[in-house]
C-alpha cells in the first residue's frame, strides 16, 4: 500500500507565484494594476463608480498591504494581499 502524495511529482518553484517589488514597475504599470484591481473587486459589487477607490488601493499598495503578484505560468501579474 502506498500514499498517493508519495507518487506525486514535486512542484518547479519556477512555476509559483511571486511578489515583484514595485520599484521594478513604472507608474503607468501600477496604475493599470490598481485600476484592475478596482474593476475587478469593487465593479462586481455594484459599486457605482469602482474607480473611486483608486486612491485608497494605490495607498494600499504604497504602504505594502497589497503586492504586485506575477504568475509566471499563466504570465500575469495583479494585486492580492501581502502573505
Amino acid at each position: 500500500m502506498t500514499d498517493e502524495t508519495e507518487n506525486q511529482p514535486e512542484a518547479d518553484p519556477r512555476q509559483e507565484p511571486f511578489i515583484v517589488d514595485t520599484d521594478l514597475l513604472t507608474e503607468d504599470q501600477l496604475e493599470g494594476l490598481v485600476e484592475e484591481y478596482c474593476t475587478r473587486y469593487h465593479g462586481v459589487n455594484d459599486t457605482e463608480s469602482p474607480l473611486d477607490e483608486k486612491r485608497r488601493v494605490m495607498t494600499a499598495v504604497k504602504n505594502g498591504d497589497l503586492v504586485v503578484w506575477f504568475n509566471p505560468v499563466e504570465n500575469s501579474a495583479g494585486l492580492g494581499p501581502k502573505p
